[in-house]
This record gives structure tokens, sequence and C-alpha cells, in this order.
């Protein structure tokens, strides 16, 4: 199988030397991308354009990849021929034979155009294909016409010297610049919808970005968040290795409400998250950070709120979301899958805020922030556990105390927690039941009675974090399954 692959159109505008700098990295992030999937392909790499060849056994794989990674415009799935005419008149008769069957069943009874992009030296023109194709098209088959103006189908060929590519389908990319090419941020994360969103716009934007995330909720609040971030990375960002910093900030929060007035309980804890974020950003050696505040939708994001937060830091905020209508950012997280993961991890920010202010100053909050003992920062950011982020399941698996099955007892319901989806593509031969993670808490108590209840994800990351969540609530005994392989 093959496939071509065009370029975001801003790589395409750049500078020789930018856009070749940039066409590089696409290329290596490709090569990264598919060995780290263990996905055989042969990569050929062109001024405007990749072409990918590939098996049949890999092509969702390569799919899953082109459609994922920043950078790629679109790509098309096309069929190879190479021509063996001489004559021009038999060049476009074999060009007509070749191209034929893949698309008379696919115009029947429609309007079409045909679309001939052309390198080389030919004795004929695209125009002269175009209209020997289409006179032909209408003579073999049933179409109800050409039509170059709104189609309902197009069929499109690529013609490089003796090499005939005839498009069978085309799929948008991502869109963006490839990772690597633009430097490296920090995003703060929460697992809400607006951090995961704010997160995956920087990657699309060509922004190597790791995680910082303040512990507010215990250890199911950290393992919710290290799934949707080892989900952000393994989708989109998965050609470079990035970090995720957890940071304890209970003992912080402890402190603000014993120092500071509640009116600014929530703009100060933003302000701490800020300069705790700044100290783990330099670490890493990163000067810029992403938050996913987004103006005026709550307290702490008004704009002479987030003036006064920005200065409380010495760097570079970003704050992708900035403009956008909370309808909109669910929208695209729903789109980019992080919706489900966004709407299952409690937004603990929220919980500390009474009678906010609005228009904070920059002398109160100075004068505020005198009253907070800074060693509860420090102690906070001395106490950060640092991993990558391809080390997830691993730690969730190794320090959670939520048990681990790996055969089925007599007595137990095996319960497939993963998405509809994904069951559908490998369903588990001994789940019991299947209910989605995200519907799991609230439904959990319809499900037949059983001595046991095991969890199963494709990672056990989601099954140890609502297993735990099941427990707190009370509810029965609850384990991860993971079958034996």
């Amino acid at each position: 199988m093959k496939y071509i692959v065009r370029f975001f159109p801003e790589i395409m505008v750049k500078g020789p030397s930018v856009k070749r700098r940039m066409v590089n990295q696409l290329y290596q992030n490709f090569l990264t991308l598919f060995q780290r999937r263990q996905c055989a392909v042969t990569l050929q790499r062109y001024p405007d354009k990749f072409e990918v060849f590939c098996e049949a056994e890999v092509v969702n794989t390569v799919e899953q990849v082109l459609a994922s990674t920043p950078g790629v415009d679109q790509f098309s799935q096309a069929v190879q021929y190479t021509l063996t005419a001489v004559e021009p008149g038999e060049t476009m008769a074999e060009i007509a034979q070749r191209v034929t069957p893949h698309v008379l069943d696919r115009i029947e009874g429609k309007s079409f155009a045909v679309r001939v992009k052309r390198t080389g030296t030919h004795s004929f023109t695209s125009n002269q294909i175009e209209r020997f194709l289409g006179a032909h098209l209408i003579e073999q088959g049933a179409p109800a016409g050409v039509r170059l103006k709104h189609p309902d189908e197009t069929v499109i060929l690529e013609i490089h010297d003796q090499t005939l590519n005839v498009v069978t389908r085309r799929m948008p990319g991502l869109g963006g610049f490839p990772i690597g090419s633009q430097g490296e941020v920090l995003s703060l994360m929460s697992g809400g919808f607006d951090s995961t969103v704010a997160s995956f716009l920087s990657m699309k934007r060509g922004l190597k970005t790791h995680f910082v995330f303040f512990n507010l909720g215990g250890p199911a609040h950290e393992i919710g968040v290290k799934q949707v971030a080892l989900y952000l990375w393994e989708t989109f960002g998965a050609s470079h290795r990035v970090a995720f910093v957890s940071v304890p900030f209970e003992g912080v929060v402890e402190g603000l409400f014993q120092s500071v007035h509640p009116s600014y309980l929530g703009i100060m804890l933003k302000r701490l998250m800020l300069q705790a974020a700044r100290k783990v950003a330099a670490e890493l050696d990163v000067e810029v950070l992403v938050s996913g505040e987004a103006i005026g939708q709550v307290s702490s994001q008004t704009l002479k709120n987030l003036n006064v937060l920005d200065q409380s830091v010495d760097s570079l905020i970003l704050r992708p979301l900035a403009m956008m209508d909370k309808a909109d950012i669910i929208r695209l997280a729903d789109r980019i899958g992080t919706r489900h993961f966004a709407e299952s991890i409690p937004e603990y920010c929220g919980v500390i805020s009474q009678n906010p202010v609005v228009n904070a100053s920059l002398k109160r909050v100075e004068k505020e922030a005198s009253a907070f003992d800074d060693r509860l920062l420090e102690d906070a950011v001395a106490n950060r556990r640092r991993i990558y982020v391809d080390q997830v399941v691993d730690d969730v698996n190794a320090h959670t105390a939520l048990p681990v099955v790996h055969d089925k007892p007599r007595g137990a319901l095996v319960v497939d927690i993963r998405a509809p989806q994904k069951v559908a593509q490998a369903p588990l031969p001994e789940a019991d039941v299947a209910l989605p993670f995200y519907e799991l808490q609230h439904r959990f108590d319809t499900l037949p009675p059983a001595d046991m209840y095991l969890l199963y994800c494709d990672k056990g990351v989601m099954s140890q974090l609502h297993g735990q969540l099941l427990q707190d609530a009370g509810k029965a005994s609850v384990k991860v399954y993971r079958p034996s392989a």
C-alpha cells in the first residue's frame, strides 16, 4: 500500500533553510513513530511530500500515525503503476486503462471532475489527460456527467515521469508544525478540559511539551492525570520523550487556607503553581510555560487577574485557549479524544474559592503573598517526582495498592472498561460485561452481583484509577485484571 503525504502549508512557504529543517524534523519524527510502533514501512522523502509504502496488515497503524502527527496537511492512499507506452495517445490510453477500475463504481450516478498533477517531461499536458480521461469514464461508465466546480466526486491522479499514482482516498492530517521544530515548553496539567486541550494545541504547533501536575486530590487524582498525559503523548507527541513531573500541593493549599484571605485563594493558588512550574521548568532547561486559561471563563481568568499572574514569574506564559469559548474547547476535547478523561477528573482548583476577587491588584497580591510561608512551596517542589511519560504504566502499577489479578477466579466478574470502539476492535473473550470507564462510577450498582469485580483496560492505568475511586466510595471488592500473556 502507498500513501502520499503532503506538508502543512505554513511549512511550504518558509525560506529554503527553515523549510528544509522542518521537513527533516518531520522525517525523523516519522522514523521514530514507526519504529516505536514496530511498524515496517519504507519512507521516501521529496521536496514537497513524503511517500510511505507498507504492507496491508499495518495499514491501520500507518493511517493513525499519518493522521495524528503534527506537520501533515493531508495524506492520500494511492495505487502506483509504471507507464510503459511511448506514444502520447498510447500513454493516455494506458493511463485511462489503469484508472478506470478504481473509479467507475465511485462515480456512478454522480457528477465528477478529473484533476491531474504532473511533473517531469511528457508529450501531453495535464489538461489534455484530464479531458481524455473524463471522456473515457463517461463512455465506460454511468456517471451523471462532468462538473468542474463542486463535483460530487473528484478523480485525482499524480504523474511523475513514468510513474502513475491513482489516488483512491484522501484523508486530512493534523496540520501544524513538526514537534521539535519550535522548542520546548512545560504545560500545567490538571487533567481537565482546558489543560488537556492547551497541551494538545502546543504539540500541534510543533512544541515538545512536558507536563507538570500539582496534586490536590491524592493518588487517584494523580493516576487520572497521568493517564490523560499518556494518551496525549502516545497519540500526538510520541516522536519525542517528555517528562511528567508531579508536585505534592496539599500542604501548599493548607498553608493558603491558614494565611490568605478567602477571596484571594484562587488567584494565590495559581500564582504559586506558576512559581513552582517555573522552578521545574528551569530543571528541565525549559523557558516557556503553557497554561489553559481562557479569558473570563472563571474568576482568576479576568484580564486584570491574568496580568497579575503574569507578573509572578519571569518567563513567557503561553495561553492557547485565551480567546476560545468553553463550548469550543469541549468540542475540540471531544474531537481529540480527551473529553471522557476530563469528565472523570474533578476540578480541585475550583473548590477552594470563596467570593473570588475578579480585579486583583499586584499590591494586594504581594501583601497576601507576604503572609504565606514560602517554605511550604519550597518543600513541595523539593518533593516532586519526575518520570518520563512513557514510564507512566510501569510507574502506576508499581506505586498503587490496588491488587492486580492475572487469572480470573471463580465468582469474579470481569468488566471491560475500555471505550466502545476499542472493545469492538479487540474484544476481550473473558469479559463478562463492557462498561466504559466514563460510565463506571454512576452505573456500577447496575452490574450483576459478584464476589469480586475485575476491571480491565489496555494498560491497567484507568483500571487502577477507577478501582480506587470505587473502593474509596465503599463499593465491593475491586481489583485490576491483566491477563497473563
